[in-house]
């Protein structure tokens, strides 16, 4: 991740202290009104830039693991994850400020608060899910996992004796297709709950444009 990429959350930040700022004083109602309309729409429209982070972040990760997959370097794939934690992190962080702003009794919109809200629960469940897939991708179907033999007999170089003989004729063809079972189940499980969760979001930031779009308006 560049340091372009993270200095966002300062410059995010930065630009909200700068244009949601409401004048006090004198102003009139109508002022006062047209001041949270533009405070409301400047949050609105962050919040989009922040979700599109967050799907840079996704396909950032969804390459890494792909790359780790096939080449099996570990640490760079560890680093990669802990970049892409501190991301979501910060991102996750601008959202409850922005959350807060909205239950602000100069702005009053705690639909908007709640809709971010439930935002924030189901990317917590993306994400989760999402590590889940890669932990399980990982790991791999236990029929097809590789066995080592560290624990086998040598007598001579090349010949050895496979502890895993005695399991592989004797364990119970069910037990393997059982585990099999247990883990494609689990795989499908976590990417439909994956689906289920970008549905959600996508549907919670159409309210968020029809929100901007009559902000616009007026």
């Amino acid at each position: 991740m560049s340091a372009e990429d993270f200095q966002k959350k300062v410059s995010i930040r930065d630009s909200l202290a700068g244009e949601i700022e409401i004048e006090g004083g004198g102003s009139t109602s109508s002022t006062v009104g047209t001041g949270v309309a533009s405070q409301t729409l400047v949050l609105l429209r962050s919040l989009l830039e922040i979700q599109q982070r967050r799907a840079q972040a996704y396909a950032k990760l969804k390459s890494g693991f792909s790359e780790y997959v096939e080449s099996g370097a570990e640490p760079l794939y560890q680093t990669l994850c802990s970049e892409i934690t501190t991301e979501f992190s910060e991102c996750s962080k601008l959202v409850r400020e922005m959350e807060s702003q909205f239950l602000n009794p100069q702005v009053g919109r705690a639909d908007l608060a709640q809709l971010l809200s439930d935002i924030q629960n189901q990317e917590k469940q993306k994400l989760h899910l999402t590590v889940t897939i890669q932990v399980l991708k990982k790991a791999g179907r236990p029929s097809e996992r590789m066995l080592t033999h560290e624990n086998c007999k040598f007598k001579k170089p090349m010949q050895h004796e496979c502890v895993h003989l005695h399991e592989i004729t004797e364990a119970a063809g069910t037990e393997e297709a059982e585990a099999d079972a247990e883990f494609d189940n689990a795989l499908k499980e976590a990417i439909r709950g994956v689906q289920d969760a970008v549905t959600s979001i996508n549907e919670y930031l159409e309210d968020i444009r029809y929100e901007i779009e009559a902000l616009e308006a007026h």
